[in-house]
């Protein structure tokens, strides 16, 4: 099903019925990369949701509190909340925060694929902790440059598995907007380099070594992601608290870890072609111990709260 046009020029675009049109005259607040515009989507929506439990269950609770406070104490907060998420992709964040928040709420979902862009309208929460209503609209776009206009009357922002796949200066264009416009940020499930399995072989960390390399091709941030958001939100005055939410893969969790592991992997392969022989075997193995139910993965993430000054004010 494709997504219903608002009307507006600038390309955002909302879907019918599910949330409030796009005021006459407002601008997009995100631009494709200026480099290949019709590169393909990211994430598969299958992946997508294959993943959506493991993600729900990893994320750092322990970051609510505070962000709840944060929440509480904005300024003029008696209409509710403003939440961008970037990257939305089938809306997952959505689904796991907006029932953890009181008070109504307003998200506006940023992504480059349509698709995945009414799946999240539609599947979305519809309302708060405590029962106020939330609402939703869309907007399509990369998250990749934000625009001066991005965060006007944004309370916060929200990204899951996005820091990874940014560059430095782009994760430094993020902070300046969040911290220059006063607003918190959550940023969930950056990759965090390392990986446990259980049997250990002695492959394992040729092949992790390797698919963090591939993770920084192009000069991405891969593994080095929290580090880099840490430094950006600090040096621009933010108060920034990092937790771990590492997925924990057991039998229960065999397709996910099947399709992780064939993608892990294969983009080890990818930026090592050398391991190809012995990852074949390697892979193999792997996959018969899951689906005999005998592999374990703990694959680490971190999440990341940043607590900027508020605008106009001290924190």
């Amino acid at each position: 099903m494709d997504a219903t046009a608002s009307g507006d020029p600038t390309g955002s675009e909302v879907i019918a019925g599910a949330g409030p049109v796009t005021r006459p005259g407002e601008r997009a607040t995100v631009r494709l990369r200026e480099t290949d515009p019709e590169e393909p989507p990211r994430y598969a929506p299958e992946w997508l949701q294959l993943r959506e439990s493991a993600d729900a269950a990893a994320r750092a609770h322990d970051l609510l509190d505070p962000l709840r406070i944060r929440l509480a104490n904005l300024p003029g907060k008696a209409g509710g909340i403003v939440v961008h998420d970037l990257g939305c992709g089938t809306g997952s964040m959505g689904r796991w925060l907006a029932p953890r928040l009181d008070g109504a709420q307003h998200w506006i979902l940023h992504d480059r694929d349509p698709y995945l862009l009414h799946f999240a309208a539609v599947a979305s929460p519809r309302a708060a902790a405590d029962g106020s209503r939330v609402t939703v609209e869309t907007r399509r776009g990369d998250v990749a440059r934000l625009t001066p206009d991005a965060l006007i009357g944004a309370s916060l922002v929200t990204a899951s598995a996005l820091l990874d796949v940014l560059t430095r200066e782009e994760v430094d264009t993020l902070a300046e907007a969040c911290t220059g416009a006063g607003c918190p940020a959550l940023l969930t499930l950056s990759v965090a380099g390392r990986v446990d399995l259980s049997p250990s072989l002695p492959l394992d960390a040729e092949i992790a070594e390797a698919f963090n390399a591939h993770q920084r091709r192009g000069g991405l941030l891969g593994p080095d992601a929290i580090t880099a958001a840490c430094e950006a939100f600090s040096d621009r005055g933010a108060t920034v608290k990092v937790h771990p939410s590492p997925w924990r893969l057991g039998p229960a969790e065999k397709a996910l870890t099947e399709q992780w592991l064939r993608g892990w992997v294969g983009a080890a392969v990818e930026e090592r072609p050398e391991l190809a022989g012995r990852a074949e075997a390697y892979l193999a193995e792997r996959l018969a111990a899951n689906a005999a139910g005998e592999l374990r993965v703990v694959l680490h993430h971190s999440d990341l709260l940043a607590l900027a000054r508020p605008a106009g004010g001290t924190s």
